[in-house]
């Protein structure tokens, strides 16, 4: 009988013996590859033999030989490297495929897998139980849907930007590239949903996701909000349009955010105040009324917070349930007792290198860090060996 031990393991890498072929650069893709890898699959990275993914070079800073954004999106993986416009190694590739993988993820430039012998048609006409999934720019159809598109781009097009800053200004991108990032979420979540069907049907499929998508998605609220009502939202700092007060307010040392996210909430944050007069007025006694009368209710609200440290608020705030948070800086994030608590950040196996882990536990265990980035085709062995290649027989098939 398996121990505990052995059970936490295999939860720990749930998707142990799936085989996924990433042929993907920059964000998107190998966010993707990566959720994959941690979860426990192969994941077999290709790329050009003349410089690789793009996001090798995008430093400084670059850590052990290559820059910490490829570092960060490609860990446990191995690494191959194909030259796609020739046709022998693109069919060693899709030989690769045909025999081995169970999962191909590309994101290569609009319309151009299709035109090769890695084409989904031609993969799950020899293959029909493979999963094929597609990371776009715009999407699979439509007037755009042979551009190439990158993260700041689709903020700016999928509308993200024109709510995010402050009400006056130059137009602000979010930091993190949440559009790659979400697209990389949903192809993961668009294959395990075919590879669920899969058990189903016996049927492999193709899966579509875009950058495009992925912002819209983002903006599902606002988007909502725009057809219900026919008002263009604005941008709001800190603050969003629904719930009032929900935003950084400045203290005497500070910011700090106030999340008063219902209307006892809103008397609780009045009581600690120490104006309850607030929530006794008619016009802020309901989250309706504090939204239409915002523009009186936040300077009231901020002329209390100046009078003290953003630390006091803080205990405060925390004794009378009031949700809140500091604004903090990314060194202050990575060593709150609390991050350390999750052990999130993690170490690399062999190097003096620390990563994020995957927000996921599985049975309390999280998936592990058990591979460093992989070198410029480091794992070359794992593909077939050209035709007429001695030793060719005994390669063909090695996994490491």
């Amino acid at each position: 009988m398996a121990s505990k031990a052995d059970i936490d393991d295999r939860w720990a890498k749930p998707l142990e013996g799936l085989c996924v072929v990433e042929i993907c650069h920059s964000v998107a893709g190998p966010f993707a590859g990566s959720i994959f890898a941690q979860l426990g699959a192969e994941v077999i990275k290709v790329e050009n033999p003349k410089g690789g993914d793009h996001a090798r070079g995008w430093g400084p800073p670059y850590w052990h030989g290559k820059s910490s954004v490829f570092q960060s999106l490609n860990r446990d993986k191995l690494g191959v490297s194909i030259n796609l416009g020739d046709l022998s190694d693109a069919e060693r590739l899709k030989q690769f495929i045909i025999e081995r993988a169970d999962v191909v993820l590309q994101n290569l430039r609009p319309g151009s897998a299709e035109k090769s012998v890695l084409s989904s048609h031609s993969l799950l006409a020899e293959k029909p139980t493979l999963i094929y999934c597609n990371i776009g720019a715009f999407g699979a159809t439509g007037p755009l849907a042979d551009q190439p598109g990158y993260d700041p781009l689709m903020q700016a097009f999928g509308g993200i930007m024109s709510i995010t800053g402050e009400g006056s200004g130059n137009p602000v991108r979010v930091g993190p590239a949440v559009v790659d990032i979400g697209s990389g979420m949903w192809a993961a979540i668009g294959v395990l949903a075919a590879l669920r069907q899969l058990q189903q049907t016996g049927k492999g499929c193709v899966v579509d996701t875009s950058l495009f998508e992925t912002a819209l998605a983002w903006m599902s609220i606002q988007v909502a909000g725009y057809l219900a009502s026919g008002e263009l939202r604005r941008p709001m700092g800190s603050g969003i349009p629904e719930i009032v007060p929900h935003q950084a307010f400045r203290t005497r040392n500070g910011h700090l955010m106030i999340a008063a996210g219902n209307d006892g909430l809103f008397v609780n944050l009045c009581a600690a105040l120490n104006r309850p007069d607030l929530a006794a007025d008619g016009r802020f006694m309901t989250n309706d009324g504090r939204v239409r009368n915002r523009t009186e209710l936040i300077p009231m609200i901020e002329s209390e917070t100046l009078k003290k440290d953003s630390s006091e608020w803080q205990e405060i705030l925390q004794a009378a349930g009031v949700p809140n948070a500091p604004i903090q800086s990314i060194d202050q994030v990575v060593a709150h007792p609390q991050t350390q608590a999750l052990q999130i950040v993690q170490p690399s196996p062999d190097l003096d290198m620390q990563l994020v882990g995957l927000p996921l536990c599985f049975n309390g265990r999280r998936p592990p860090f058990t591979r460093n980035a992989p070198s410029l085709g480091e794992h070359n062995e794992v593909m077939p060996a050209r035709s007429g290649d001695a030793g060719s027989q005994e390669r063909e098939g090695t996994r490491k």
